[in-house]
C-alpha cells in the first residue's frame, strides 16, 4: 500500500484546520460574545495556524523542486564529463603513433559509461563511430584513415550536442540537419588545414 506524500498530509491538515476552524469560530463567537477581544484572539490563533500550514506546504513543494533541479544538473554534468572523456580518448589515440591494447580497453570502459548516460540517438551514432574506428585501427594506427574517423566523430558530436543542448538548439531556430551540416563542414575544413 502506498503511503500518502507529505504534501497530501499537509493539504489534509490545512483542510481540517479550515473546517474545524470554521466550526470552532462559529462556536467561539456564540460563547465569547460577552468577553472583550475574545473573538479577535480566536481569529488571530486560527489565522496563525492556517498560515503555518500553508507555509509548510509551500516550502515542502519548493524543496522537492530544488532536489529535482539539483539531480538534473548533476546528471548533465556526468553526461558532459563522459562525453569529454570520449573525445579526449579519441584525441589521445589520434596523436599517438601506435594504438595499444590499453587505449582500446579505456575506450571500452567509456563505452560502458556512455551506456549509462547517453540518449538512444547518441548510442546509435556511437555504434556507427565504433565500426569506422574499428576498421581504421586494424593496422594499429588511426592516422591512416583519420579523415573517415574525423567525419564519423563529427556525426557523433552532432548527436552529443543534441543530447546536451537539444532544447537550446530547437529554440535557436536551427534544425538538427543544419547543425549537422555546419559541424561536418567545419570538420572537413579543419582536416584540410596543413603546414606550408
Amino acid at each position: 500500500m502506498k503511503q500518502p506524500s507529505k504534501s497530501l498530509v499537509l493539504l489534509g491538515l490545512t483542510a481540517t484546520t479550515f473546517v474545524g476552524g470554521y466550526a470552532f469560530l462559529r462556536y467561539a463567537y456564540k460563547v465569547t460574545d460577552t468577553i472583550p477581544f475574545a473573538q479577535e484572539i480566536v481569529l488571530i490563533v486560527l489565522g496563525t495556524v492556517v498560515t503555518v500550514l500553508i507555509t509548510a506546504l509551500l516550502l515542502n513543494k519548493q524543496s522537492e523542486v530544488e532536489i529535482e533541479k539539483e539531480q538534473t544538473i548533476k546528471f548533465l554534468e556526468l553526461k558532459t564529463h563522459t562525453y569529454e572523456q570520449l573525445i579526449q580518448r579519441i584525441e589521445a589515440m589520434s596523436i599517438s603513433s601506435q594504438i595499444t591494447e590499453d587505449d582500446l580497453m579505456r575506450l571500452r570502459f567509456i563505452t560502458h559509461r556512455l551506456a549509462i548516460v547517453s540518449s538512444p540517438a547518441v548510442l546509435q551514432e556511437y555504434h556507427h563511430f565504433l565500426s569506422v574506428l574499428g576498421d581504421s585501427t586494424e593496422d594499429g594506427n588511426i592516422r591512416n584513415d583519420f579523415e573517415l574517423v574525423s567525419t564519423a566523430l563529427a556525426k557523433l558530436t552532432v548527436m552529443i550536442r543534441a543530447d546536451l543542448l537539444g532544447s537550446a538548439d530547437a529554440l535557436s531556430g536551427h534544425a538538427l540537419e543544419d547543425i549537422r551540416a555546419m559541424i561536418i563542414r567545419n570538420t572537413e575544413e579543419s582536416s584540410e588545414l596543413s603546414l606550408k
